[in-house]
């Protein structure tokens, strides 16, 4: 059947609805992607090869693949350099700027195309749409739950404030207990319930900057007596509305920045926190919404001096109930997911090993962008 082009479209000129062409399918993929020739060089870039790589695709083209991740695993280099071999690569530690990421890598050879290979890249511990939710089975369990469990807790609560009444003084302490230990589990289910519920709220354009020294205000007001930290602002003055909820962007960063405190802080340590904002011109960083990609160029990010997230755990922080702190419950990071999300937003982290700093990265759309 034959088809023409136009604009991205491929055109069935038979009558049929037009369809994207193989070009707009490349430029809408998640994952990073670049082709490069016979000598290694990048010959195309997609949208989320420009974010990952950190520069444009007219930057990126007739420079070295290797030149930009590298350096790597000798095998690796070895393989994207033999020619016509495919290569599948997992758990990939590679430099960009001055940050390390880690992916998984794929090359694979074109047929009647010698020495040319299409190279694929996927963030490890990456948040974005195309990854599955782990937990989507779970979305309606935090409200069961917290229907089945609040009734008998409210029960066991009435019957231990009876108890502290009628138990002599030295024993009231004991039902106190109880009903301290009850308040707690209930403050849990809350959270999970929070977790569990379908609906953020409306978004609408807001100021970023706003959000974020209200949520600064908060932790630091918070956090008297618990440890001695900085936090430092570095605003774009220059960055457009956001399109969010501004309650539930305000409790994303309240989390991500009290986080950031008690890493900074452990051990008695002085704490560092960036908050960094900018404009992700021309880096389409693009999550998968009702079908349809919409582009991400407000980033938002946390950054904390500590000594970072257990290796173990990187690729499992925003899944409910994994905690690195010893007392953690393993909720507020699954939360932020799912209010980041609820905003058609994106919330990534990374570990920066030669400045000693972890990064949390918060990508929202420009009001202007989404009608």
């Amino acid at each position: 059947m034959a088809t023409g082009s136009v604009h991205g479209v491929a055109a069935d000129l038979t009558g049929d609805a037009p369809r994207p062409d193989a070009r707009a399918q490349i430029a809408g993929l998640i994952f990073a992607l670049v082709l490069i020739d016979a000598d290694g060089r990048i010959a195309e870039a997609n949208h989320a090869a420009e974010d990952l790589l950190g520069t444009s695709a007219s930057r990126l083209i007739g420079t070295k693949l290797t030149d930009r991740i590298g350096p790597l695993d000798t095998r690796v280099e070895m393989r994207l350099a033999g020619g016509d071999d495919a290569l599948v690569a997992r758990d990939l530690v590679i430099r960009v700027g001055e940050g390390e990421v880690r992916i998984n890598l794929t090359a694979s050879p074109l047929g009647g195309f010698p020495g040319w290979r299409v190279v694929t890249m996927s963030q490890i511990g990456h948040d974005d749409a195309a990854h599955s939710d782990g937990g989507s089975a779970m979305l309606g369990a935090p409200a069961v739950l917290a229907h089945e469990i609040k009734n008998p807790l409210a029960a066991i609560r009435g019957a231990g404030q009876l108890a502290e009444r009628k138990l002599p003084h030295a024993d009231k302490k004991l039902a106190r207990m109880i009903t301290d230990e009850v308040d707690r589990i209930a403050r849990l289910i809350d959270r999970m319930q929070q977790l569990g519920s379908t609906r953020t709220g409306p978004v609408d354009a807001c100021n970023p900057h706003e959000s974020i020294r209200a949520a600064v205000a908060t932790v630091r007001a918070a956090g008297a007596g618990r440890g001695d930290f900085d936090i430092r602002e570095e605003f774009d003055p220059s960055l457009p509305p956001v399109l969010a909820n501004r309650d539930a962007l305000e409790q994303v960063l309240i989390n991500l920045i009290s986080n950031a405190r008690d890493a900074a802080c452990l051990g008695g340590a002085h704490g560092e926190i960036v908050v960094q904002t900018r404009f992700v011109s021309g880096l389409a960083f693009s999550a998968i919404r009702s079908g349809r990609a919409v582009p991400l160029p407000i980033e938002i990010t946390v950054s904390d001096n500590g000594p970072g997230i257990d290796a173990a755990l990187r690729d499992y922080v925003f899944e409910p109930f994994v905690s690195s702190k010893p007392s953690g419950q393993g909720l507020g990071l699954s939360l932020v997911r799912k209010l980041v999300r609820d905003m058609n937003g994106n919330i990534s982290h990374d570990r920066d090993s030669r400045a000693a700093l972890t990064h949390f990265r918060l990508h929202l759309p420009q009001a202007q962008d989404v009608v």
